[in-house]
């Protein structure tokens, strides 16, 4: 993703709160290995306010993809993530729909595959949860993308358990984009008119339901990128829905998340910009500004928490009856 230069607008928040540690039993590689000492990764969360969402699971699937190591789009480290996540799904009895294609990058072709699954509802009238599962190539360090890439996938495997099962009236869809990460160092540094070296996942499942018609369909999709961080503080996308924005915003405050949901904008391009150009209401639940490890080495397990999880899947599952609830797909 990119992120503009300049904030909107800026306030203040209020320290999160410590919390206590959690302990983290399931073996991992040495990618999975925290950085020494007591830190945020281990800090644990409160039980679940609006009901179901275990950060538990959140964060063990969140260290299990950290421990394959890097996960560029094309690589066989991807293909094991793909393979954890369908094992996952498949364990809580969701068929997961495998959306192959090839992608043409500055590198020549990649075989890259979004992950889907449907969870039928009263009506064809979606809600669309989406994140990536790939991780940024770099080549002068290892990267592991615990918050970048590994937070937005687990967030969607939990999410997914926690809703199967929920009568509901819109037609839920989960998908995990393949190929959002730029394969050259900077967002735009390869891509040329028409075809960007960024968002390969998002732009081809937006093509085709534009070829198959569907996109009217969409009540709302709904972005998570980067929300692990264990300082999170996610700023409203300047370019995302407003009603839909305000939906978040306003579960986070009923939550009492406001210093992590905060009421500052910043503008950023990402998986959902295509997708609001094509007219589908959506909102990017991101946390880009105010993380300096993005796109270091320093992405790893030290620098993410299984609260700041706990935090956005509350707020996400508090938001869906307002954003249901909201008649047609614009104000």
């Amino acid at each position: 993703m990119r992120r503009s230069i300049e904030l909107i607008s800026l306030v203040a928040i209020a320290a999160i709160g410590s919390a206590a540690a959690m302990n983290a039993s399931l073996p991992l590689t040495r990618f999975g290995q925290s950085r020494g000492g007591t830190t945020s990764a281990q800090t644990a969360a409160s039980p679940s306010p609006t009901g179901g969402f275990s950060s538990a699971n959140a964060w063990t699937h969140l260290r299990q993809m950290v421990a394959i190591g890097p996960r560029v789009a094309g690589s066989a480290e991807l293909a094991r993530t793909r393979e954890y996540i369908t094992k996952q799904l498949s364990s809580y009895g969701l068929t997961v729909q495998p959306q192959a294609f090839q992608a043409q990058t500055p590198f020549g072709p990649k075989a890259m595959v979004n992950l889907i699954v449907t969870l039928k509802g009263q009506r064809p009238d979606r809600v669309v949860f989406t994140g990536h599962y790939d991780t940024k190539l770099e080549r002068n360090f290892t990267f592991v993308g615990a918050s970048d890439g590994a937070s937005s996938a687990a967030m969607l495997i939990e999410l997914a358990r926690v809703l199967k099962d929920r009568p509901q009236t819109f037609t839920y869809e989960f998908i995990w984009f393949d190929g959002e990460e730029a394969f050259c160092e900077g967002w735009d540094e390869c891509g040329k008119p028409g075809s960007p070296d960024n968002t390969y996942g998002s732009r081809h499942y937006l093509q085709q339901a534009i070829n198959a018609h569907t996109t009217a369909s969409i009540h709302a999709m709904i972005l998570v990128d980067m929300i692990g961080a264990g300082n999170l503080r996610i700023l409203r996308e300047s370019d995302s829905t407003l009603w839909l924005t305000d939906a978040v915003w306003n579960a986070a405050k009923r939550l009492g998340q406001s210093a992590v949901f905060v009421d500052a904008s910043a503008e950023v391009t990402d998986d959902h910009t295509d997708w609001l150009k094509a007219g589908i209401p959506c909102v990017d639940i991101i946390d880009l500004m105010d993380y300096p490890q993005w796109h270091t080495a320093a992405d790893d397990l030290a620098h993410v928490s299984a609260r700041s999880l706990q935090i956005v899947g509350d707020v996400i599952l508090g938001a869906l009856p307002e954003i249901e609830r909201h008649q047609g797909r614009y104000p």
